[in-house]
């Protein structure tokens, strides 16, 4: 009698626990994630934000990650957008992140915003939100700005006599979102901002008279510029030879930058970004309010610093300014 009732007991636990794991399994969200660019392995960005989404979302979740390559390929960017509302047709998703300007307008705006339920999350977005008209009745999201007057001001502390800066960037939704910025902002500076130059190739560099004469040259968002057979390049080939042709330190945007041969940098973090979208998305699915989860920005800023750059220059900076920077040298 005693051994009976022990297997009725041994085999309720069972059912009961199995029940349990399948109530688990079973209360997993899906997502789907919509990248601008490329997969990490082929852009540092998109490797950053997809590091922030798993931390947060990684053990609760299933997620389908989406890459539409617009950095290398934009005109084929709206054909990517169609696929990836295809595999949103396909599956039942509890929610989307979207990160950066071209999943917005190529994706979001014309095929989720205020047509589903499903809530959206958006990241890396340099635009102001309006100009996609969020928030909407199931779109919020992070704002990504670049930390331009913390990165000049950090250059200064390494090198004073840097007084006229110009800015280059990539002639393309982001870029100018990024000159928007610095034009709304840059008599806050602590360097005159003589040009801001939107370019498509790496020749296009060599028209402008004005970025010759200045300090130094502010880079943000150029992966993609072709070389002069068409290829698409990464920081690892721009970053050198823009070093190499102006002869002046670059000052960064991201960790690649510096890492590639920038002076120096206060990074804006992928990490941030992700994990924004991703906590932001999470509070949705599990029943939160749209209009209860605001549109925010990032504000995280890390300090980093290419010791090979410093040498190059002949640059010896105060203590004072190597507090809290991280050092690492020129990658080959």
């Amino acid at each position: 009698m005693k051994n009976t009732l022990q297997m009725i007991s041994m085999i309720t636990l069972l059912i009961f626990f199995s029940g349990f794991t399948t109530s688990v399994e079973a209360s997993r969200f899906r997502v789907l994630v919509v990248m601008s660019y490329e997969e990490p392995g082929k852009n540092p960005w998109c490797k950053e934000i997809k590091e922030g989404i798993d931390n947060v979302l990684g053990e609760t979740c299933d997620i389908d990650y989406f890459y539409m390559n617009t950095k290398i390929d934009f005109d084929g960017g709206e054909q990517k957008a169609k696929e990836a509302h295809d595999l949103y047709k396909k599956n039942n998703y509890d929610g989307v992140i979207a990160a950066d300007d071209n999943a917005q307008f190529m994706f979001v705006v014309p095929y989720l915003k205020n047509s589903v339920k499903t809530p959206v999350m958006f990241c890396g977005v340099n635009s102001d939100n309006k100009k996609y008209g969020y928030p909407s009745s199931n779109v919020s999201g992070i704002l990504e700005r670049g930390h331009f007057r913390e990165s000049i001001a950090f250059a200064k502390q390494l090198s004073p006599n840097i007084s006229k800066i110009a800015f280059i960037a990539k002639d393309s939704p982001s870029g100018n979102a990024l000159k928007r910025q610095v034009e709304g902002e840059s008599n806050t500076y602590l360097a005159e901002v003589v040009a801001f130059e939107l370019i498509r190739a790496l020749d296009d560099i060599q028209t402008n008279k004005e970025i010759n004469q200045c300090d130094a040259i502010f880079i943000d968002s150029l992966e993609g510029i072709r070389d002069k057979a068409g290829k698409p390049l990464g920081n690892k080939e721009i970053i050198p030879h823009l070093s190499d042709y102006f002869k002046k330190p670059l000052i960064g945007a991201n960790n690649s930058h510096v890492e590639f041969g920038a002076l120096c940098a206060v990074v804006k973090s992928g990490q941030e970004q992700g994990e924004g979208a991703a906590e932001k998305l999470l509070e949705a699915m599990q029943g939160k309010p749209l209009g209860q989860i605001p549109i925010t920005k990032n504000y995280k800023g890390k300090r980093l610093i290419n010791v090979s750059i410093l040498e190059k220059f002949n640059i010896v900076p105060k203590p004072i300014s190597l507090l809290g920077a991280t050092l690492i040298k020129t990658k080959d």
